[in-house]
């Protein structure tokens, strides 16, 4: 779950521009709302801060993870990184760093996406 102040800013991003299908959506009292979208695959990575710092140097070149408690970043696999990076930036997402190759033999692109997300679009150049 993504907390936002913008809810329609974030949904306009992550259904319209990047392209998650809505599944349902929910109103409550007081004004609540939710909207839940599908990620067709999801992957949980693991690294200890050593290894975010190495990502964001490789990515970005500084320090860019948000660390509240803990460093949240969500990766979205694409099958054009850069085209994605311009799609995502048109529609609305702040460029923190243009497309990358890693030495993992990928193109990324970080952004942070409306609702306060960092996020990265990735793209393998060596798919197994």
């Amino acid at each position: 779950m993504l907390e936002t102040e913008d809810l329609d800013a974030a949904l306009a991003f992550y259904r319209d521009v990047l392209g998650l299908r809505e599944l349902e959506s929910y109103d409550g009292p007081g004004g609540a709302r939710v909207v839940i979208l599908e990620a067709p695959t999801a992957t949980l990575e693991l690294a200890n801060p050593a290894q975010v710092a190495y990502i964001d140097d490789v990515e970005v070149g500084r320090p860019v993870a948000h660390r509240y408690p803990l460093t949240v970043r969500v990766a979205f696999e694409v099958p054009e990184a850069a085209a994605a990076a311009t799609r995502l930036a048109a529609g609305g997402a702040e460029v923190v760093a243009p497309a990358v190759e890693t030495p993992w033999r990928s193109l990324n692109a970080r952004f942070e996406a409306p609702g306060g997300m960092q996020i990265t679009v990735f793209e393998e150049l060596d798919p197994a």
